[in-house]
């Protein structure tokens, strides 16, 4: 059984926000598979389902960003699975560029608190995750402010077209093959002019 977690934060006010893309890329699976994401556990909407011959649970963690370990804890220690080879986290990377991926077999927190979280409440950093880039902040802007702001009209398509790029690379590494999911997608995005 695998466990794939997407972070964001509950509540309509952060649907469609940067910080939101782990909920963007759970929703974007969820529909491919007619998984139904309704399901209280753990602090999380989950849903249950089959991909690419495995048993997975979807999760959308309901602790708010900040406090994501708790409720990825809870399911780690329920569902009894391995952390190292039955997790994959997704989230937000604001040091790659707008749908830009990079996937991990683990890695430190690299400022993110609800990896910093996880770590905490996992005690260890080898789970494998795909970071979603959502682009540097501008200057001027406040972290903080920028994550939880939404795309803007033109990054709205590169960020779709993003989900789905994960979802095929959930698909591969459901199929025991991260080291070619990291081949074919740890790659700069070529913005279409």
């Amino acid at each position: 059984m695998f466990i794939i977690v997407g972070l964001g934060n509950p509540t309509k006010e952060y649907d469609g926000t940067r910080h939101n893309v782990g909920f963007d890329v759970i929703d974007t699976i969820a529909n491919k598979y007619n998984i139904s994401v309704t399901e209280r556990k753990n602090r999380a909407f989950c849903g249950k389902g089959m991909i690419a011959g495995q048993k997975v649970i979807l999760a959308k963690p309901q602790t708010y960003m900040n406090l994501s370990g708790e409720s990825v804890r809870g399911l780690v220690d329920y569902y009894k699975i391995d952390v190292e080879s039955e997790l994959l986290v997704i989230f937000d990377d604001v040091s790659l560029d707008v749908g830009q991926l990079r996937i991990r077999k683990k890695g430190s927190a690299g400022g993110h608190n609800g990896i910093k979280n996880i770590i905490q409440h996992l005690g260890t950093n080898a789970f494998q995750r795909i970071k979603v880039g959502v682009g540097e902040k501008p200057k001027d802007y406040d972290l903080a402010d920028y994550v939880l702001g939404h795309f803007f009209k033109e990054e709205k398509e590169i960020m779709s077209d993003s989900y789905k790029e994960a979802v095929e690379a959930i698909e591969m590494i459901l199929q025991d093959e991260i080291d070619a999911a990291m081949n074919r997608y740890n790659k700069k995005v070529v913005i279409k002019e």
